[in-house]
């Protein structure tokens, strides 16, 4: 039997959790104050996943990049690849909030979207005086 030790991040509290793991399966969660812990516990043992946030680069914005998530959480062992399919994107301004940036990332089921507004970049448009 292996035993991992973790702190649950499924509520504020921050639990310490201990979880017993035999052949590859939890079998006894301790430490937990609230039913979450063991849920939490559960899934990081067996099939950690993560809440992806980056930036994405934009074009003919007023900011030149703009944060990015996905929607639910991906496998943790998905995350550097798909941090390399976001690097090499770059939308056009302008962009809303739940815009989707990538359908399906990695065949996930999960969107990335925009997190923020991103509005076109203005032109300032100098004339000459007279």
């Amino acid at each position: 039997m292996k035993m991992r030790e973790l702190t649950c991040i499924g509520c504020p509290l921050g639990c310490s959790l201990q979880a017993e793991i035999e052949d590859g399966k939890v079998v006894n969660v301790t430490g937990n104050t609230c039913p979450r812990g063991k849920i939490y516990a559960e899934k990081e043992c067996t099939n950690p996943t993560r809440i992806l946030t980056t930036s994405i680069a934009v074009e003919g914005g007023s900011d030149a990049v703009v944060s990015v998530k996905t929607e639910k959480d991906i496998p943790k062992g998905k995350i550097m690849d798909a941090l390399k399919i976001l690097k090499a994107i770059k939308i056009k301004a302008p962009s809303k909030v739940g815009d989707i940036v990538v359908e399906n990332i990695l065949d996930t089921g999960v969107n990335v979207v925009v997190t923020r507004d991103v509005e076109e970049k203005e032109e300032i448009v100098l004339s000459k005086c007279s």
